[in-house]
Formats: structure tokens, sequence, C-alpha cells
């Protein structure tokens, strides 16, 4: 109860903050504007060249022309709308902190052109996807590793359990959400006794995913446990750019030996023991050998880069592995996205699958609030006659951004793209898997804010053993789950135009 109210306390006082904030600044512009003619004039003239400057932006053309049609709608205001919430670039600060421990961390990942190689002679679409995911973000290809599915988070988070009360060395967590409940306090119970024991423990979460979640002083009783802990980019209850970029990755690594990612957070809601919205279906990944180091060095460059506690990657305990120990064939990729530059990995990963799918695409997402880049992929994937399905919610945790996500069904129900909406409950997983041969198991939404302005991470499986699991747990989902016919749709003319005033708007979500 009383923590309760200390959650309920934060949270008065940053919304009593903001609303404050942008009550003074709209009555004072309005002032301004309502007597100074030439404050509207200068305000106009400031919204034309943002608008200027996005049009000389080398980056998605959705993503330009989504702001570009909403600062024109809101010609006074919409230049300083972009300025706070659109800018996709983080603050000087971060970008250099991130940067120079990137700089850092780069030399040590392994070069993979050998393993490029193999996969060329037995995939060359695959090897296509691989070198460009390889080059863009330095994160290279992997074998002999084992990987293992999981189609919902009780079941992951029983062998994360396991996998960390065998930890020798270090535990590493980097989560969007934590909040206290029966997850996390068996994770900090877990996580207390191998500190006792020696083991380095160092935790990431974001700062607003976690903001209502947790008490003020969180950081300062998981330290007080011996566990190294960090609130990514904290939030300051100003009208700041900075506030966009968000941490939105998922990871646990141990040893280095072991690794689990997905959309799976720590909270109660992510293994059933909460009912929120329905059953809550997550799915992820557990990585067992080489690949499991590009999720160590994918944290520490995290890490790094803002604290003063810093690894030495050299320093950390080899791992060394017995190549006839692993049973599973193919490849795993893990890569990171991030703000930092102007291309959306995420997203060209998901059209790269579309784009070279020839039989079936099967994709789960919680929202589908997509550009025109990635719609047309799915579509014209459709049209050469893939079967493409994408799972949505059936129980939604936000009814706007899920009235966003139904008004972009029809187009792609016109160009065959089957869709399915989740009966018993809410699905947060965001996988691909396609044609029995490539898949993707991570954290990206299909969303602007995931696709644009979050940090991400995933990983790519090629040829690999497990992906006939992905598809079974597919199939298994349509099953119980009900299939978008074109006659569901069916809105009245207010309705549609409430959807149109609504996509104009999709670009902040």
């Amino acid at each position: 109860m009383q923590l309760l109210k200390k959650i309920n306390y934060r949270i008065a006082l940053i919304a009593l903050i903001i609303v404050v904030q942008l009550l003074w600044g709209t009555l004072f512009l309005m002032d301004f504007v309502g007597n100074r003619e030439w404050i509207s004039v200068m305000l106009s003239i400031l919204s034309l060249m943002v608008v200027l400057f996005l049009n000389m932006k080398e980056e998605n053309a959705s993503y330009k022309i989504g702001w570009i049609i909403l600062i024109m709608t809101l010609p006074v205001f919409g230049g300083l709308f972009y300025l706070l919430f659109g800018n996709k670039r983080p603050s000087g600060f971060m970008r250099l902190r991130l940067l120079r421990s990137h700089e850092r961390i780069h030399p040590l990942l392994p070069k993979s052109k050998e393993v490029l190689d193999k996969l060329k002679k037995e995939d060359d679409r695959a090897h296509g996807t691989a070198k460009y995911v390889a080059k863009k973000n330095d994160f290279p290809l992997y074998e002999k590793t084992d990987v293992k599915y999981y189609p919902v988070g009780e079941e992951m988070f029983s062998d994360m359990i396991k996998v960390m009360e065998k930890a020798k060395h270090f535990i590493y967590l980097e989560y969007f959400i934590v909040e206290e409940g029966l997850m996390w306090n068996r994770m900090l119970e877990v996580l207390s006794g191998k500190v006792k024991e020696g083991v380095d423990v160092r935790m990431i979460y974001d700062d607003v995913g976690s903001m209502f979640l947790l008490p003020n002083d969180f950081v300062k009783k998981v330290e007080a446990a011996g566990i190294k802990c960090m609130a990514f980019n904290r939030f300051r209850p100003i009208l700041s750019v900075v506030m966009n970029h968000r941490n939105h990755r998922k990871i646990l690594v141990v040893d280095g030996h072991t690794a689990f990612t997905g959309g799976i957070n720590l909270a109660d809601e992510y293994i059933n023991e909460k009912m929120r919205f329905g059953h809550w279906k997550d799915t992820g990944i557990r990585l067992k050998g080489e690949a499991v180091k590009g999720f160590t060095l994918m944290f520490l460059e995290m890490w790094n880069a803002f604290r003063s506690d810093a690894v030495d990657p050299l320093a950390l305990p080899e791992v060394l592995y017995d190549p006839s120990s692993f049973t599973a064939k193919g490849y795993v990729q893990p890569f990171s996205d991030s703000p930092l530059d102007d291309e959306p990995l995420g997203e060209n990963i998901y059209i790269e699958i579309l784009s070279q799918a020839r039989d079936y695409v099967y994709i789960f997402t919680p929202y589908l609030i997509i550009d025109n880049e990635l719609q047309s992929a799915l579509c014209l994937a459709a049209k050469r006659g893939v079967d493409v399905r994408i799972v949505t919610p059936g129980i939604p945790d936000k009814k706007l951004v899920f009235r966003i996500t139904r008004s972009n069904y029809m187009p792609l129900l016109k160009a065959g793209v089957r869709i399915y909406e989740y009966t018993p409950g809410f699905i947060h997983a965001k996988s691909y898997v396609s044609d029995d041969d490539i898949g993707v198991v991570g954290t990206i939404n299909m969303d602007y804010r995931s696709l644009y302005l979050h940090f991400e991470c995933g990983a790519l499986l090629y040829g690999h053993e497990v992906l006939k699991d992905l598809k079974k747990d597919a199939l298994e989902t349509f099953h119980v789950s009900k299939e978008i016919k074109k006659g569901d749709l069916k809105e009245t003319l207010p309705a549609r135009i409430f959807d149109a005033l609504l996509r104009l708007f999709a670009i902040l979500f």
C-alpha cells in the first residue's frame, strides 16, 4: 500500500508539472499569437523551415511525409511539435557517449566472412540479408548456437531462473519495463543470492517504460542488494526531444554462454500471473553458443556509454565451445537498432523477409501502425501469391492505438494479406517466420516509435531448426484467433473521417 501511494504521488506530480507546462505554453502562445500577428508569422515561418529541413534530410520518405502533412495541417504549432516529438536524432550528449562506446566495442566483434561465405553457398538470398546487417550493424553472423523458442512468457521465465541460478561469473539484464511483483521479486531473490556468491550483476531498465511501476528509490534498493543498476535516459518532467528515445530492448545474458531475448519484460502480466487484457501471449528465444557474444557486447556497449564503472569485455572469462556439443544446424545473427543513424534497420529486415518470401510469411505484432514502405512490402508479397498472415491483439492494451491499427487493415486485406485478431487476449510478441528458412524474434513493434525512435534488438535466424517451432506456434495461434474479413470493417462515414484524422497523428505512435 505504501509503495502504491509513492507511485501514485509520482504519477500525479509528473502529470501536474507537464499539464502546467502545456497550459502555460498554450496560453502564452495564444496570448502572443492573438495579440501579436508577427508571432504567428514567425511560428509559421519556423514550420516552413522545419518542412524544408525534413525535405532535405536523407531518411525514410514516409516518416518525412507524415510529419510534413502534420506540420502543414497545424502551421502555427506544427514546427514546434516536430522539434519536441519528431526529431529522431538523440541529444549530443547521448549520441557522443554511445558512439564512443561503440568505437571501443566494435573491434572486439569477430569477423564472419567465412561464415557468410558458407551461408552464401547454402542460401544466396539469406546471405544478402546477413551481409547487409553485418555491414550496417557491425554484428556478425554466427554458427554453433542452439536456440530454444518459447511460445509463452511463463515457459521462458522458468528457464531464465534456472540459468541465473547456475551463474558463476556475471548476469546482465536490460529491459524496457520492470514492475515489482511475483516475477521481479523472484528474480531479485535469485540475483541477490548470486551477488553474495561473487557474481557480477548489472541491470539497465528504461525510466519511462517503468515510470509508473516502480518506487522512486528502486535503484537505491536494488544497489543495496549489491546489484549495479542504471535507469536509462531518466525522465525529466520538461517538454524535451530527449525523452523520445527509449531503451525498448529485452536482454538477459548469463556468463557469456546463454542469452534470452524477445518481447517479454519483467512484470507479472508477461507470465500471466496478472490478467490485464485476457491471456497475454508473448514469445522469446534462448541462445546457447557463439551468438551470445553479440548480446553480451550489445549490453556492454549501452552500459559503458553511461557508467563510470565500465566493464572491459577482454577481462570477461573466455567461453570455449566444443563444436560437437551443438546439435542444431543453422545460423544466428544478433542485431541492435537505434536512432543514432537515419536507417531503420529493423524495418529493413522486415522488408527483406517480405521481398524474398516465396511461400509464406507469418507475423506476430501488438501494433500495426506502418509506413508506406512496409505496407507496400506486405501488399506486394501477397500479390505475388505469398501467404502473408498477421496476428494482432483481440483485446487491445491501448484502445486509440488499436483503432489506428485496425484502420490499416483494409489496404492489406484488399491485397490478399490475411489478418487475425488473437481472441484469447493480447499478443505482445514481435516475430516473423518465412518459408521455413528465415525468421526474426526480437523487440521491434510494427509502429513508428519502434521503427524510428527506440533502441531495439533482435536475433535473425537463417536455416535454423528452431524455425519449425516458430511456424508451429503461428499455425496454432491462427486456430485460436479470429480472421478479419472486409465485411468486419464496415464503418459509418463519421467513423471513417475520425480514422483518417487519427492516421494524421499515427507518426506519434
